[in-house]
């Protein structure tokens, strides 16, 4: 009788293995695990998106793979050919004719035309479409189709940004003639040109894209990309530790715990961070003087050292990364007591809670972040604690959307990779595209329009070391940093640049997608 019970017991311990084990199988296909076992699959963690369309959104490092530009970057950011084989452009008439590659077919079969690229920068220029980049293409005046595969762009002035601004991904007019651009499906059904298609979108969860077998350039040696979509830095780096994530960017706490079964890149970007104070918002609408002073509150080099450990460098201007950059401006150096006396200069007096007071008004804000991203959140909570010990009242918000128009600040993210043109006329022109706090700075308008409208060297030169200099003595942020994009990814990746210098939210690593190969997925 006891060995019948004991032999009952075992046949219940395995039935209740063998059911925990179907419910693990079943947990691992509905996607919680995410471990793929394809061939030649590169799993990448990805921020979230909702919707694809390089015309009317800025951001994603999605759009290269999916869409092409008449021109590209190569390895060190310069200009090269891609939908255009080649282009002149008139100095006279500020007219560029662009001839077009006779070899490219849409995702969906459609050849692609000169039609589409008219399209698509007349969609970018239309005001109904409401476009992040519509300002970088003002100076164009007019767009001729000349025949299938030549296309002229008249622009009112010199504007040597162009051929970078014509990077853009083009869109198809066959599919999107006459319709909404932003509420569209294509933008949830993206058709490019790009060495990559679309084939699956799992809202919230990932986005997989398959080899353009019929890809104009260079065949891509990896056949599948499935971005997961994991916003949360912190957890990318656990999600690459399970095996979950192949490639990630993740903060430079993380990568100094990965170990050594994964090859960590410290790429250096044009990706700044700092203080974006709102215009539009009453404390600093009529305390001009407020970013002045509190810039000198901040001890940047200490964040740089904490924050990024050391994996990038104090910030003071848009442009330090390029050529254009104008060392020798007002870099607010860490001087506590110059903000108290800039503060007590205008009129800031310290109330009996010892927060400084103006009119009634008292110096308090919130620094506000995106929820995700761990190192703005770790610099705003270091720049709230230092304005404080100054007399600002100031809080560290984790919002889950931006509210451009009504929060007091935020830790902003911009960067110039390319021209100097790029995020410095649409983020600090009067009412341009990307000018979320309402920055208006007439000197800083003329001297941005006149740097883009000229393609002379020395006073593009000159006119951007004034536009920098003009910029320190009103500044609309506090530029905080310049960090450097640490990127994880399993050993077995293999093409990745080291020297190219990344965007924005360091953007830019898959420029050489082609090139990128995977010596053994199950590595």
């Amino acid at each position: 009788m006891q060995q019948i019970m004991v032999m009952s017991i075992k046949r219940k311990l395995v039935m209740i293995i063998i059911v925990c084990f179907g419910i693990m199988l079943l947990w691992t296909g509905c996607g919680n695990s995410f471990v793929s076992t394809e061939k030649n699959t590169l799993i990448y963690g990805s921020g979230s998106d909702t919707q694809i369309n390089p015309a009317l959104y800025e951001h994603g490092e999605i759009n290269l793979l999916i869409f092409s530009g008449l021109t590209a970057h190569d390895q060190k950011n310069n200009i090269i050919p891609a939908l255009a084989d080649h282009w002149d452009y008139d100095e006279e008439q500020h007219q560029y004719t662009f001839y077009l590659r006779q070899d490219v077919l849409w995702h969906d079969g459609t050849e692609f035309s000169a039609e589409d690229v008219k399209f698509t920068l007349e969609a970018i220029m239309d005001p109904d479409n409401h476009s992040e980049i519509a300002s970088n293409y003002e100076d164009i005046t007019d767009i001729e189709v000349i025949d299938k595969h030549t296309i002229s762009i008249m622009m009112k002035a010199p504007n040597v940004a162009m051929l970078d601004y014509l990077t853009i991904g083009i869109l198809p007019k066959h599919l999107l003639d006459g319709k909404d651009l932003a509420t569209d499906e294509f933008n949830q059904k993206p058709i490019g040109t790009g060495p990559y298609q679309l084939v699956e979108w799992n809202l919230g969860q990932s986005i997989t894209l398959q080899r353009n077998e019929d890809y104009y350039g260079k065949k891509p040696e990896i056949e599948r990309i499935i971005f997961k979509i994991v916003p949360d830095e912190k957890t990318r780096a656990i999600q690459l530790k399970s095996g979950e994530l192949d490639l990630a960017q993740i903060t430079p706490q993380d990568a100094q715990n990965l170990g050594d079964d994964f090859v960590v890149y410290n790429l250096k970007t044009a990706d700044y961070r700092g203080i974006l104070y709102n215009f539009n918002c009453p404390l600093f609408a009529d305390n001009r003087e407020l970013p002045a002073a509190l810039s000198y509150a901040i001890d940047r080099q200490a964040i740089v050292d904490s924050v990024l450990l050391g994996n990038g460098e104090v910030a003071y201007s848009p442009l330090q990364m390029g050529i254009y950059h104008n060392p020798d401006i007002e870099r607010y150096e860490y001087q506590p007591e110059m903000a108290k006396e800039q503060l007590e200069r205008n009129g800031w007096k310290y109330n009996t809670e010892g927060i400084y007071e103006k009119n009634g008004q008292k110096l308090q804000f919130a620094i506000n972040c995106l929820e995700g991203d761990q190192v703005r959140i770790d610099m705003a909570t270091i720049c709230a604690q230092q304005l404080r010990e100054i007399g600002a009242d100031v809080t560290v918000k984790v919002q889950a959307e931006i509210d451009w128009e009504h929060q007091e600040t935020y830790l902003i993210g911009w960067g110039s990779p390319f021209d100097p043109d790029d995020h410095t006329y649409k983020v600090f022109g009067t009412q341009k595209g990307a000018n979320y706090n309402q920055y208006s700075n007439q000197k800083v308008d003329e001297l941005l329009q006149k740097a883009r409208e000229t393609d002379i060297d020395a006073e593009r030169l000159e006119y951007y070391r004034q536009f920098q200099q003009e910029l320190a003595q009103d500044p609309p942020f506090t530029f905080i940093a310049y960090a450097n994009a640490i990127y994880a990814g399993k050993p077995n990746i293999q093409g990745i640049t080291t020297d190219t210098v990344l965007g924005h939210h360091g953007v830019g690593i898959f420029w050489n997608i082609c090139d990128w190969t995977l010596q053994d997925n199950a590595a």
